[in-house]
């Protein structure tokens, strides 16, 4: 089992979400996020006062998948969110121990589905 987290652009959430579901993944949690990489920001002007903003609007997915379903989630999260420019996000591949569905008490395999 892997868990997949993605840093991703907001206006690119759709894009993935459509290749994600070409690709049979269908379960994910979405989250908004601030953060800061290559980009490391801009600067802009209130009222007359340059201020910096560093910390830039993300979306974080997570997505708990099974072995074999890992790579097409991966190639479906890169093929919906790649501009080929500074920012697109990162993804980040982590083994899952355990998966536990509350309702039913299943584990492992079978409760990721």
């Amino acid at each position: 089992m892997k868990l997949i987290i993605a840093y991703i652009q907001p206006h690119k959430l759709q894009d993935v979400k459509r290749a994600l579901y070409k690709n049979e993944v269908y379960k994910m949690s979405v989250t908004n996020a601030l953060g800061c990489g290559e980009q490391k920001g801009y600067h802009e002007s209130y009222r007359g006062v340059e201020f910096e903003v560093n910390l830039l609007k993300k979306v974080r997915l997570e997505i708990a998948v099974n072995e074999d379903f890992a790579e097409r989630a991966v190639e479906a999260i890169i093929e919906g969110a790649k501009t080929g420019q500074i920012g697109d996000g990162k993804i980040l591949v982590l083994d899952l121990d355990e998966c536990i569905r509350i309702r039913t008490g299943d584990r492992g395999a079978k409760a990721i589905g």
